[in-house]
């Protein structure tokens, strides 16, 4: 994944309600319109619209057309290629932890070597 781009998906990520906007999209199996989304959320419109460009920047989401209505839907691509790029580290550390916790339990047992 270029740095870039997954600069720009975890950006988007750090903020609680751009998540919680992924979660409410993740969960229908249609487009959600902005008034909607907004909803649960104690902040102007406007301020949810600026979370929406955020995620529709970094392609996490996409703004459709219908009459006056634009529903937002999920892209998921980018989230599991993120998803990719930590689940590599997280196999690293296992194994890293796996060793550590060899090398402990030698260290305590050491008349099992």
């Amino acid at each position: 994944m270029d740095a870039q781009v997954l600069d720009q998906t975890f950006a988007a990520l750090a903020d609680p309600t751009r998540r919680a906007i992924l979660a409410r999209l993740a969960s229908e199996k249609r487009g959600v319109g902005v008034m909607e989304l907004a909803a649960p959320f104690a902040m102007s419109l406007p301020a949810v619209s600026k979370h929406l460009k955020v995620l529709e920047r970094a392609n996490l989401i996409s703004r459709g057309r219908e009459a006056q209505w634009r529903p937002c839907t999920l892209e998921p691509r980018l989230l599991k290629e993120a998803a990719n790029w930590i689940e590599r580290y997280r196999e690293l550390w296992e194994e890293r932890f796996d060793q550590l916790d060899s090398v402990l339990e030698q260290l305590q047992n050491p008349q099992d070597n």
